[in-house]
Parts: C-alpha cells; structure tokens; sequence
C-alpha cells in the first residue's frame, strides 16, 4: 500500500467517523496545513503536543504538505478559549541618534528589542552606533487570534513530596503547561491542594517510580547534549522513555533516567536551580571582566622572574584564580545552549586605567560587567557605565555608591548579622544566650543583648590605664554560665581575645564536675563577623569544633560532602584545588549568563523572588528604593569534625 493510499485511507476512515458518531467527533478535529506550518506550530494552535498529531497522522512525520487535511486530537491541556498574540510591522519611524543614546536606551524608549532596531537597520550588526546616525525604528500593531476548545481538564489532588515535575509526567504535560492551566498556582505544591490536570484515561497516567531519576529537557537541546550531560544515547533514552519514538524531544518534557545518572555532570548543582527551567533566551550573551592582573609588570623573557611575580603577587593570584571560574562557567553556561563573548580587560588596580578602558571601548553592547575588584576602581568604573545603565557586578568588595545599574554580590555585614539572629530565635529548644565582647564592640553587644531576650553579657578586663587587656578569667564566665544548652557569641577582632575565651569555654563544655557536682553543658560559640582573629596561629581548631562555632558566611566550603565533580574537573583542567576565588567566579558567572538566558535583560531577572544557589555561593537580590541591587542570601555555617559544613535550617 503506497503512502497516499495510506493517507487516504486514514482521512476516510476518520471522517467517516467525524460524520456519522457524535460521542467520537466531540474529541477529534480536521486541521488543512496553510504555507509555511509546521507540525510544531500546528500543535501549539491546537494545544495538543506533536505526539498527539503524529499518533493520528503518520505520515505527516514524513510528508507534511500546503492543503493537507490531517485529523486533530482533543486538548489536554485548556478548559477556555485562549488568545495568541503576533506582531506586525505596519510603519517606520525615523530617528536622529543623540550624544550618549545606545540600542538599548533607544530600545527601552520605543518599548522594542535591541534586535528590532537592527534588523530593520542591518548595518548596525556589524557597525557601532554614533551620534547623528539616522535609523528605521519599526511600528508594531498586535494580532490577537482567539482559539476555542473544548473542556478538557478535571481537578487533582496533589499526594504527599508531589512536586511539580511529578504531576506534569504523570499527566504527559510539561511544567509550563501545569502552571499553564493553573494561572495561580504558587511555586511548590502543597500535600491537598486542589489543581488542574488533563481530563485523561486512568490507564494513560504514568507512575513516578521512585527507583529511578527524571531530567527536564530543556530548550534547543537534542540528543548530542544529553549524551555529553546524561551520558545516555537515544536509543537508551528511547528504551525508557516510548513517546520519544514518535513525538521526539520536545522541550519542557520530563525523561526517566536511571537513579545516578549524570552524577559526575559538572552541571549537577546548577541543574537544580531554578532559573535552569526557565532558560529562553538563547541570544549570544556579552561579558566583560575587570581584573588587576598588572601583567605589564612582567618580563616575559625572564621565566624565573615572571614564575617570582606570580607567586608573591596577590593581585595577580586573585586574579588568576578568579577567571579559571569564569572559564569554567562559559564551559558549563555553553552546554546549556548559552553562548558567551567574554571580553577580559587588566586594569592594572589603578584608577586611570579603569577610566582609560572605559573611554577607549564601546560598553553600551555588553550584557553585564564584572569588576573592577578594588572598591575605588570599582565606584569608577560604575559611574561612568551609569549613563548607559550598563549592570556591574561587585565581585568581591562592597561598594560605597550603590548606583541603579550596580549589583552588590557581597551580602552587607548588617544582614549576616540579622541572618546569625534569626537562627537564634528560630531554635525552638530549652537554651541560654550569653554575650562576650571587648570594648570596641560594646556597642554590638548591647545590640544584640536588646534582639535577644534573657542574655548575659560579660565584658574584657581593663588594665590600671583603663584600656582594654583583651581577656577574662574563668570564673568571669563560670559565675553566669548555665548548665544545658547556651549560644556563647563573642564579638571581637582580637587573636588573644579569641584564644582566650575559646580555651575557657572548651574546658567548661560538656560533662564538667566541679564543687556543685556534675554538670552537663552544651556550648555552641558563635560570632556575627567571623574575621581574621578567628583563624590565627594561636587559635584550636579542636576548640572550635568542640563548641560547634558556628557563623554567617557568603560561601559554604566546597569539601563538606567530600570530593565535588567540580573540584574534580577543576582539578583536570588546572591542575590545582579550587579556592574560594575560584568558586566566586564560576558561580558568579554562572548565575549571571543563567539570569541573561531567563529575560530579556538582567534588571527583569533580578526580582527577590528568585533565589539562585550554584557550586559555594547563592544569589537573592533585592533593589533599593533609589539605587541599585544587593544580595540578600548568605549560609550559617559551622565547624564539625574539624570541617566547616553548612548548618541546614
């Protein structure tokens, strides 16, 4: 039987069904190709995925033709009509450019895209805007299309760990398509909540089997990218997964895997977060990096002399470290379909070469900067990349002027303050709270004594001038110490203060017999600014992790779980342990390239709302009123076993 026999019978077969049974006709429609459709472009009119199609048109695989009639399934995925929405140029605009003006200010200003403006100014893909130029900016009319289907939807009751993904596999539907027909649907399902799913057969809902993994599949990937990421052919992937035989990849679908699948993905962690399932803009993105390299320093010709630069050069070392991670994340960024155009420039950590880079390139075309590293450079560089509103993240400083376009990655002291608080009033247990403090941080002392109610508080000894000795007697903390469980915070910058305080508490920690007999004590020391002071040469680790030191911190260790897939393929790649310079860049870098993929632009990407946690760092930021972006997400973190491991809470 020949393929158009075959069509022909089909298309009988199913109209004369459509005609003479209503019950049948009810869940089937006829649908003629028009020029230039795509069974892609068909379903999503339809709401029906390509599966469906090809399941009731087979050889519209192979043959898909203008004029064409093929049979259209019910919709699973609409209970009203929806409207769909083109645009359609239907004038131009000219405009003069003015001083200062870039695609993007201009583009904010007609409410277009960057790209609008070039494709009807095509000489500006490879040209740099000036000021007179003349350009085409396109007028817009919307189309609205109204498409009316049938109900097809009935209510679920969401069962006990159902997440999101869950209920879209069972039910055949991406998560975009769940949040779809549920528009109020929070960010997690909650055990109980009464949702929306399609009106299907019990035998065609899948089961979750807990034994093995799912992976969503996200935009433009194919099966050569989940075989560099799962390690699975399509064959493999097929076995598992039977609908792929006939409707192929298609993005946002849920795949089972096996359980340790993708276990040694370097992209394990940032798989989970949330802004890798919302990727969508898959523009080629524009990075530039400031760093001190202060490479003119070196004379190349001199190896010995360039291997003493290097080694004793903190700046360079730094600096050095830091891109390795920004390497790594456009490693990783490109195997999420994300492509990157990274521009380093050495600032030499001087004032004058920030303003000389700046003068001498056209910043308006990039998507974000990161750096310059010290806080003078840095404020420099912001102001001036301010009038093109050009985001500029600091990576490892605070700055002093949080303009609009400047991003704060480094959370300020008063919240890792806060955070430490919070920690505290969230621990529900029996428990005391004592505060130990030199004179200088007196002031937080009090502070804190006025946060937290029923505390103690103990003060440095003076010496006979009244200035601060920096020390105290056991019995200074014995008389008002409690026995069961106490915070002990102590606030000071001061090695000997520290020792010396630590040493007592370790001694007092835990079963104690003194002339009241025996005592049982747990000891938890804490501090708000873990700094230097607490890891001098006369400071015990033993100590600290006896007392369980607990603190804020910007990053978690990267060894707390043992041997990481990055550390490894970092390892591989440099041949050295990543530090924390390292893991700033990557995950810096990473987030920023994810936020780009997710919006338009980073500023619609940076809502509060959205929380990113990659390799050792996390990213919540929030805007101020009149200024720019800080971070508001920081861990508390712990001493164990002599490891510093993140306290969950």
């Amino acid at each position: 039987m020949g393929i158009n026999t075959t069509k022909k019978l089909v298309l009988g077969i199913a109209l004369f069904m459509i005609s003479f049974n209503p019950v049948f006709g009810q869940d089937y429609k006829t649908h003629k190709v028009q020029v230039g459709e795509t069974i892609e472009s068909i379903a999503k009119q339809y709401m029906v995925t390509p599966y469906d199609i090809y399941a009731l048109n087979p050889d519209a695989k192979t043959s898909l033709q203008p004029n064409m009639v093929i049979i259209i399934p019910k919709s699973r995925v609409s209970d009203k009509p929806t409207v769909t929405e083109s645009r359609e140029v239907y004038s131009f605009k000219k405009h003069k450019v003015k001083r200062r003006e870039t695609l993007f200010s201009i583009s904010k200003r007609y409410n277009i895209s960057v790209d609008d403006i070039k494709k009807y100014n095509k000489r500006l893909y490879s040209e740099t805007l000036r000021k007179g130029d003349r350009i085409e900016i396109p007028q817009y009319k919307t189309i609205r299309v109204t498409n009316t289907l049938e109900n097809t939807i009935k209510s679920y009751t969401v069962l006990p760990k159902e997440g999101k993904w869950r209920v879209a596999y069972k039910y055949g539907i991406t998560v975009d398509e769940l949040e779809r027909i549920n528009p109020k649907l929070g960010d997690t399902l909650r055990v109980g909540e009464i949702i929306n799913v399609p009106n299907i057969a019990d035998n065609e809902i899948q089961t979750v089997d807990d034994s093995y993994g799912y992976y969503t599949v996200l935009p433009k990937e194919g099966y050569y990218r989940l075989k560099l990421k799962l390690g699975m052919d399509q064959q493999e992937l097929e076995a598992l997964n039977p609908q792929l035989k006939e409707g192929g990849l298609k993005a946002g679908m849920v795949l089972k895997v096996p359980k340790d699948v993708g276990e040694n993905n370097p992209l394990g962690n940032i798989e989970r977060t949330a802004l890798s399932s919302r990727l969508k803009n898959f523009e080629r993105k524009r990075i530039a990096v400031m760093l001190p390299f202060r490479l003119h320093r070196i004379d190349f010709d001199s190896i010995q002399e360039a291997r003493d630069i290097l080694e004793n050069d903190a700046y360079m070392n730094i600096s050095v470290d830091f891109h390795s991670g920004v390497l790594m994340a456009l490693d990783s960024a490109s195997k999420l379909g994300i492509s990157t155009k990274l521009d380093v420039f050495d600032t030499r950590a001087r004032l004058n070469e920030v303003s000389k880079i700046i003068n001498s390139n056209n910043f308006s075309e990039y998507d974000a900067v990161i750096g310059p590293f010290t806080s003078a450079s840095f404020d420099r560089a912001a102001e001036a990349l301010k009038r093109d509103n050009i985001p500029i993240f600091a990576a490892v400083t605070k700055p002093k002027n949080l303009y609009s376009n400047v991003y704060q990655t480094v959370p300020s002291d008063e919240f890792l303050r806060k955070k430490l608080i919070e920690f505290v009033k969230a621990d529900t247990s029996e428990k005391n709270i004592l505060i130990i403090s030199d004179a200088k941080n007196k002031g937080l002392s009090n502070k804190l004594s006025q946060e937290l109610t029923g505390t103690g508080q103990i003060f440095s000894r003076t010496n006979k001038e009244g200035r601060d000795a920096y020390y105290i007697l056991a019995d200074d903390i014995r008389n008002v110490l409690k026995k069961g469980k106490t915070f002990v915070f102590l606030e000071t910058d001061n090695e000997g203060f520290v020792s010396n305080v630590t040493s007592i508490l370790s001694a007092l920690n835990g079963t104690v017999i003194d002339e009241d007999g025996v005592i049982q004590r747990e000891i938890i020391l804490m501090t708000t600014n873990r700094n230097r002071a607490f890891e001098g040469n006369n400071i015990s680790n033993l100590d600290l992790s006896s007392l369980q030191f607990h603190f804020p911190s910007v990053n978690r260790s990267l060894d707390e779980n043992g041997p990481s897939s990055f550390s490894e393929k970092y390892k591989r790649e440099f041949r050295a342990e990543p530090n924390k310079y390292v893991l700033r860049g990557f995950d810096l870098t990473m987030d920023i390239l994810l936020r780009l993929a997710s919006e338009d632009d980073l500023y619609d990407a940076s809502n509060s709302d959205i929380e990113t946690e990659y390799v050792a760092n996390k990213f919540r930021y929030s805007k101020k009123l009149f200024g720019g972006y800080y971070n508001e997400s920081a861990y508390i973190v712990k001493y164990e076993d002599l490891r510093l491991v993140e306290v969950k809470q």
